[in-house]
Formats: C-alpha cells, sequence, structure tokens
C-alpha cells in the first residue's frame, strides 16, 4: 500500500492512500494546483477526498476538488461552514456511520477539538486496516488489529513549556485542541500493534516539536518503522 505526504503541518495538510484499487485523499488543506502536482495531473484516478473538520489546513481545496467532480465527504458541520452542504458531490457523513468508497469501507469518528472534527479507520478486504486521527488532545476509542497508523504528533509537552515566544493562551489552545507526543505514546499502548507495518508521524509543530526525536522514540516504544510527515 502506498500513502503519500502531499502536505502536513499548520500550513496545510493532504494525504494519498493507494491500497492498489482505490485511490483516496485524506485532507485538502492546500492549494489546489499542490494537489495537482502532487497527482501529476490525474485527478481521474481519485475515488474521493476525506475531510476531517472546517480549518482551513484540512478543507483549503475542498471546493476545487468538488469543481473537478471529486466526492468529499466531511460531517454536516463542515460542509456548513465551507457552504457545500447542497453540492451533489459533498457526502455528508456522522461519526460511527460507516460507508464504502470503492475498496475501502471507512468508519468515521468523533474526535475533540475547537470545530466539530472527525478521525477515519480504513479497512479493505486484503486485511489493510489504517487509522488517521489529528487535531484532537486524546482518543477515546482503541482499535484491533491495525497495519498502518497516521496520527498526530504535534508538539512534547517540555519543549512547549520551554518555548518563551509562544503566547500563553496559544499555548493552552495547543494543549486543548492538538495530540502531544506524549499522549501519541499513551495511544499506541493502548492499542493492538501486532499486526502494524509503518507508523507516520503527522501535524508536527515548526517550534514545539523535534522530528528525530520523536522518531526515535517512538520507533523505540512501537518496534516498527517509523516515518516522519
Amino acid at each position: 500500500m502506498e500513502i503519500k505526504t502531499i502536505a502536513s503541518g499548520s500550513s496545510g495538510n493532504c494525504y494519498l492512500i493507494d491500497d492498489g484499487e482505490t485511490r483516496l485523499l485524506i485532507e485538502a488543506g492546500i492549494q489546489f494546483k499542490r494537489i495537482q502536482r502532487a497527482l501529476e495531473f490525474d485527478l481521474q484516478g481519485v475515488a474521493a477526498c476525506l475531510v476531517s473538520h472546517s480549518h482551513f489546513d484540512h478543507c483549503k481545496a475542498v471546493k476545487d476538488l468538488l469543481k473537478a467532480s471529486i466526492d468529499c465527504y466531511m460531517n454536516h458541520a463542515t460542509a456548513e461552514a465551507l457552504g457545500v452542504s447542497s453540492h451533489h458531490r459533498a457526502m455528508i457523513v456522522e461519526p460511527l456511520q460507516r460507508f464504502m468508497v470503492g475498496s475501502w469501507a471507512i468508519l468515521p469518528f468523533d474526535t475533540v477539538h475547537d470545530v466539530p472534527n472527525m478521525g477515519f479507520l480504513l479497512a479493505n478486504k486484503a486485511g489493510k486496516k489504517l487509522i488517521y486521527l489529528t487535531d484532537t488532545p486524546y482518543c477515546k476509542y482503541t482499535f484491533s488489529g491495525l497495519t498502518h497508523i497516521l496520527v498526530e504528533a504535534n508538539y512534547s509537552i517540555d519543549l512547549l513549556k520551554k518555548n518563551t515566544d509562544l503566547d500563553p493562551e496559544v499555548k493552552k489552545r495547543v494543549i486543548r485542541n492538538h495530540f502531544s507526543i506524549e499522549h501519541f505514546k499513551d495511544f499506541l499502548r493502548a492499542n493492538d500493534l501486532s499486526k502494524v507495518r509503518e507508523i507516520h508521524l503527522l501535524h508536527l509543530s515548526d517550534n514545539n516539536s523535534d522530528a528525530e526525536r520523536f522518531k526515535r522514540e517512538i520507533q523505540g516504544l512501537s518496534g516498527k518503522p517509523v516515518y516522519v510527515c
């Protein structure tokens, strides 16, 4: 299975998931032209885009994708915020309502953020099982049989505390709304990793993370290959 990071971080998020049968985008938080270039202008091969929430770094190109005849799956609040709820390619889904896109069975699940937000659990008949989770301080669900993990590791508590340039209120917002590397470790300990093949660290903060340290620590904890997006 191919997992391609097109963009990851506060300036924009977009990922391509391809199991050899169905190609999906997760998030569209960058300019449409960047997505086109990353896909070598082959948009016809994309079955759909999954959108977690209405913040611009996750949904910037949604309207362009809809114009390009790509179905975009999102919750009602996101569709309303973007003004696309009446578009025939805006597919409204809600947490714990499973749906199919090509070879993928997709289960959105609710997360905690300052706007309605969802994670996604993807599974296919070939036994691939992928979780996508970002922009939330914790996850109340556990998962079995995961093969691929794509989860935010936005900051480390110690690095955030040391960052004296960051406004205290902004620090509080980060803690309330984003997954720390410490919480990511708790997530790994709580879940079945026996079938995991890859772990991808998403949405790292520019100033409150350490990519090499995070990779080293997660590899040491999980014993799995780790990729920093």
